[in-house]
């Protein structure tokens, strides 16, 4: 039987996240992607705790993008939660790409971020 899309995203989601986690001193950057905006938030886990989100729905980034699905969008909003999480004193992170690939807008919100300076 084949497997739908999302439920090959959340087969690799789990098996990411049997390896991924974040802890106060290395907090993890979750990305969820959806078809018309993209997610991010840097998460706690030994907290459950969520420290810094951002997304293209946010007030900042809604005027100026024409579409929140799109590499600009993943562009806006990697810099924008950078720019969050250094401003909370967070300079180091791990990477979960939410069961994506790594690639397209996954891809580029991960590349504003540490261009924005997050380490991972």
């Amino acid at each position: 039987m084949k497997r739908t899309r999302k439920e090959s995203v959340q087969r690799r989601h789990r098996r990411i996240r049997r390896t991924v986690e974040g802890s106060p001193e290395r907090p993890r950057l979750a990305v969820f992607r959806s078809n018309k905006h993209i997610y991010a938030q840097v998460i706690d886990d030994a907290a459950q705790h969520t420290l810094v989100a951002a997304s293209s729905l946010d007030k900042e980034l809604k005027t100026e993008l024409e579409s929140g699905g799109n590499c600009d969008a993943s562009v806006a909003v990697g810099k924008l939660v950078a720019q969050r999480a250094l401003a909370k004193g967070i300079s180091a992170v791990v990477f979960d790409r939410g069961g994506n690939l790594y690639h397209g807008r996954v891809k580029a919100l991960a590349e504003a971020a540490r261009e924005a300076g997050l380490d991972f």
